[in-house]
């Protein structure tokens, strides 16, 4: 019987985000992926969110590396925070690694890692695992798929692609490599990125948004033009700046990714902008404003981002005006639909024409639709399959698609966060589940969080606080001043006087009920006295916090 080959979940399965998946063989450990998720609206003050790595620190001394499909931070963002934890090599394309390594050296923990380069179509050994990349197009370059070779079979994992027959560096998904693994060994089992499974036909190419910027930048010719677009999105990048060449215009960066990002891609040769075209954001001012692009940061509305406080009119660069022009070149990520919105409104509130998405093509996905996953099915024709990366409806659009291309039933598994599956000679199934819950990131701290303080803040956000303070004999309990009641966001305190009132004596009341004068008690019976009163006479239920000093 053939060893078995294992794959542990940890994100990416019922999420946009946090893509990560642990293979296991020969009691080793390689990570494909390590990614963050941006926070929805009801994650109060988190900043960002993580896989749980609880079973990767249980089993550290088993995991041999990770390998990056691509450098998107959904995909690799998460390695500045597990690298805190664990040490190990990171696999990938020069790029990816590039894009990495300056998240990873922001952090400090460039001596935590070393960063092994990974070409198209080599076949590398990393531990036991026998790995062969694939290329793949996607919306940032030098993406990989990836086929392990095991005592099971071929594994495949599509990593993000698209099947795009016109990229704009030529590099174009190798369907060839795929169908040549079907015949030659067969693919076990598949796990496909299942972001467009819902989107009926094919994704456009890249190469399309050119013609695009092109009429646009033509009907702003003498308006000053910022281009928003992700950091990571050099072939967007390389369209935009060969629009604002080809119309006399110089071409300068704003948000520090950005200028890290084109600065690196320039350097490798994957970007091609001369020196001459390029100028500095801060001689900006001094050009006529229709001589000039800005390609910026913030296309998702980060807080903090350039594009952010350039709508707030507090960006120390640029002042944006009746005379400007503000694409943004990018999709909202779920759960970014309301940052994005807030700013392209403020733009308008500055007099600013805005195009986005919503209006004009001036973007495309990255991910493959139906007819292209279609498309790799039928190549691949897996005897196993596992739709990966998307929310629960597109994992199950896209197990339809495989029932649709031949996969027999039976033979796919939707798994989610936490699912461990067993590939055998009697076939694949769920062996187990580790922990996967969210990881929330609030500032520079690592899982310094959890649901009990979102909890509290949503309570403080919805409902208030409300502070009662006592002082009392530390020998006899006796109620010596107060009780004082300091309340926020619950009522207005100078307009309700007499509310307040009632409220201290419910408390003494309360406390005249404790059966000792433990400091416990004493707490215990003011915030039910006061809780009770407050949801009695308003039917709000705010944060109770009592306070009971001795003297």
């Amino acid at each position: 019987m053939a060893e078995p080959f294992r794959i542990t979940f940890l994100g990416g399965l019922g999420e946009i985000g946090r893509n990560c998946a642990a293979f296991e063989l020969d009691g080793k450990i390689l990570l494909l992926d390590c990614g963050l998720m941006f926070p929805e609206p009801e994650h109060l003050g988190v900043d960002l969110i993580l896989p749980d790595f609880t079973w990767l620190r249980e089993n550290a001394d088993r995991v041999i590396g990770c390998i990056l499909t691509h450098g998107h931070e959904d995909h690799a963002g998460g390695l500045s925070f597990l690298l805190r934890e664990l040490s190990f090599p990171l696999y990938g394309s020069a790029l990816t690694l590039g894009l990495a390594r300056s998240r990873i050296d922001e952090a400090g923990l460039l001596h935590r890692t070393e960063f092994v380069t990974v070409h198209d179509g080599e076949r590398r050994m990393i531990g036991p695992f026998d790995v062969e990349f694939i290329p793949v197009t996607h919306s940032v370059p030098h993406g990989f798929a990836t086929a392990f070779h095991t005592p099971q079979g071929v594994v495949m994992h599509s990593g993000d692609w698209k099947l795009d027959l016109t990229p704009v560096d030529g590099r174009q998904t190798d369907l060839g490599r795929i169908g040549a693994i079907e015949v030659e060994s067969g693919v076990r089992l598949l796990l496909s990125d299942s972001t467009n499974a819902e989107e009926a036909g094919y994704t456009r190419s890249e190469s399309s948004i050119g013609p695009s910027l092109r009429s646009i930048f033509a009907a702003n010719a003498k308006r000053r033009i910022v281009v928003a677009c992700f950091a990571s999105h050099i072939h967007r990048v390389q369209q935009i700046a060969d629009v604002a060449i080809e119309q006399g215009r110089m071409i300068a960066t704003l948000g520090l990714s950005m200028k890290k990002n084109i600065r690196l891609a320039r350097d490798m040769g994957l970007l091609r902008i001369p020196d001459g075209s390029v100028v500095d954001i801060a001689e900006m001012g001094e050009m006529a404003p229709e001589k000039v692009c800005v390609i910026s940061t913030g296309s998702q509305g980060e807080p903090m981002s350039a594009l952010t406080r350039m709508a707030g009119n507090d960006n120390k660069w640029i002042r944006i005006g009746p005379d400007d022009t503000v694409i943004l070149s990018s999709h909202p990520i779920p759960g970014n639909e309301t940052s994005v919105g807030k700013v392209i409104d403020g733009l308008h509130r500055l007099g600013a024409e805005v195009i986005h998405s919503g209006i004009a093509d001036v973007h495309v996905s990255g991910h493959a639709k139906s007819e292209e996953l279609k498309t790799l099915l039928a190549l691949a024709r897996p005897e196993w399959f596992v739709p990966v990366h998307g929310e629960y409806r597109h994992l199950f659009h896209h197990a339809r698609l495989g029932h649709l291309m031949g996969v027999e039933e039976g033979k796919t598994l939707i798994s989610l966060d936490g699912d461990q599956l067993e590939l055998t000679d009697d076939g694949l199934r769920k062996i187990g589940e580790v922990p996967a819950g969210y990881l929330f990131v609030d500032g520079t701290g690592l899982g310094d969080i959890g649901h009990g303080v979102l909890r509290d803040r949503r309570v403080l956000a919805e409902e208030g606080v409300v502070v009662v303070i006592i002082t009392v004999d530390a020998k006899t309990g006796e109620l010596i001043a107060g009780p004082e009641i300091i309340t926020r966001g619950w009522i207005h305190a100078p307009e309700a006087e007499d509310l307040l009132e009632e409220a201290r004596q419910a408390v003494i009341v309360g406390l005249k009920e404790a059966e000792d004068a433990e400091v416990d008690t004493l707490r215990r019976h003011a915030r039910k006295a006061l809780g009770t009163f407050v949801n009695q006479r308003t039917r709000r239920r705010p944060m109770i916090v009592p306070v009971v000093m001795e003297a």
